[in-house]
């Protein structure tokens, strides 16, 4: 577009009436004045921290739950409200939350430290020191007045995956040699087994208390929407059933209310693009086919590198065939392992792998019956191939395979 012709497209967009009066409503960062569905979990996510407000530690709290299911947003919610009362009350409580799957922010243990150092005006390079030192300035900081530390982490799970569970025991740990501070833990997980697979010394320092969020149904996730969108469009944006439908789509995928959100939020910018006034039912379906490509592409990138491993290896093995089986995956991937300088796990344990990846709806993996020989996984891909070009692509940049 020349220079002319692009001052002229901005001119007229100005012009145009708006499809959002609101678009942060929309967003998963932002915080409601009101939570719906989730009484009960705000009430004993409260009860837990209520201590604090006496000086007391309250329990380590760990909030499980799929996708979308309102972990975060509790959270947040229940520990702002406790903070209005402590800014009324002049009582020494800070609140620090920490996305732990955001790349170079909260991604290692040095990174996270660092970071929770930058929340009290400390600045540490992002690489570079020992760990020790680290430590030691988040130590030193940490017990300069006295107070207590609310740390919420989100996708917890991630950062363990990579960085390993010595940082948790690290940060429960520290308790015993602080004198003037104490930390409590809120961690946030989508994987119900995370704590199982921890170092048991690890586990039985935590001693936490657990939550699990259900999923939302349709109408539950329709009232989430609605309340959202009188904030977010004008009334006559919004296409007949257009909520509806939206409420359906992600009550299919396992109750999940921010991809709802989202959904919407698409939905809203394709329409702005194509000059409509009104959201309608084809910018809903074009806004669930975009998400759903960003959506594999965003779980593949996070996924640690014995998972990214497994699924290039199935990714080229369904390339000859149309389904595969675990033990032809497992010959590839010890292949790529030994490409990367990865120890292989075992051949069961890539079982359980590829099982989550099923569960991730990259791909289904069916059990087989072989009679007396055992059971097996008939592998077969769930994405399209345009799809499965851009995940090859990612994963061969990620681990440093080309073939």
């Amino acid at each position: 577009m020349k220079e002319k012709g692009l001052v002229d497209f901005f001119e007229t967009y100005l012009l145009k009436k708006p499809i959002f009066t609101n678009k942060l409503v929309l967003q998963s960062n932002y915080t409601p004045d009101q939570i719906f569905h989730r009484d009960e979990q705000v009430t004993q996510i409260a009860q837990v921290l209520a201590p604090v407000l006496r000086g007391d530690k309250p329990s380590n709290i760990f909030l499980y739950g799929k996708t979308g299911t309102g972990k975060t947003l509790t959270a947040k919610y229940t520990t702002q409200q406790l903070l209005k009362i402590t800014q009324q009350k002049k009582l020494p409580i800070k609140v620090i939350y920490v996305n732990c799957k955001l790349k170079k922010l909260a991604d290692t243990e040095y990174r996270l430290v660092a970071q929770l150092l930058r929340e009290y005006g400390k600045q540490i390079p992002p690489t570079g020191l020992p760990t020790d030192e680290v430590y030691h300035h988040f130590f030193t900081t940490l017990d300069k007045e006295a107070h207590h530390l609310l740390l919420i982490l989100d996708e917890i799970d991630q950062l363990i995956g990579k960085a390993g569970d010595e940082l948790l025991y690290n940060l429960t740990r520290i308790n015993s040699e602080l004198k003037n501070t104490q930390i409590t833990l809120i961690g946030i997980s989508n994987d119900l087994m995370f704590t199982e697979t921890l170092d048991p010394r690890v586990k039985s320092s935590l001693s936490e208390e657990e939550l699990i969020f259900p999923p939302y149904n349709a109408l539950q996730i329709q009232q989430i929407l609605q309340e959202r969108a009188k904030l977010a469009f004008d009334p006559e944006s919004l296409g007949e059933g257009l909520l509806e439908k939206c409420a359906a789509f992600a009550a299919r995928e396992h109750g999940d209310a921010r991809r709802a959100l989202e959904l919407l939020r698409v939905a809203g910018e394709i329409a702005e693009r194509q000059n409509e006034t009104q959201i309608k039912i084809n910018h809903l379906d074009k806004a669930e086919e975009k998400i759903e490509r960003d959506r594999i592409l965003d779980i593949v990138n996070t996924q640690p590198k014995q998972h990214q491993t497994t699924l290039l290896a199935i990714l080229h093995a369904c390339a000859q065939n149309t389904g595969v089986f675990t033990g032809e995956i497992y010959s590839l991937y010890e292949k790529y392992c030994e490409q990367t300088g990865l120890r292989p796990l075992t051949q069961r344990r890539i079982s359980d792998v590829i099982a989550e990846l099923d569960m991730l709806g990259i791909i289904k993996a069916n059990v087989i019956s072989k009679g007396r020989y055992g059971r097996t996984r008939e592998i077969r891909l769930s994405i399209n191939e345009v799809l499965v070009q851009k995940v090859k692509h990612t994963l061969a940049e990620e681990l440093g395979i080309w073939s």
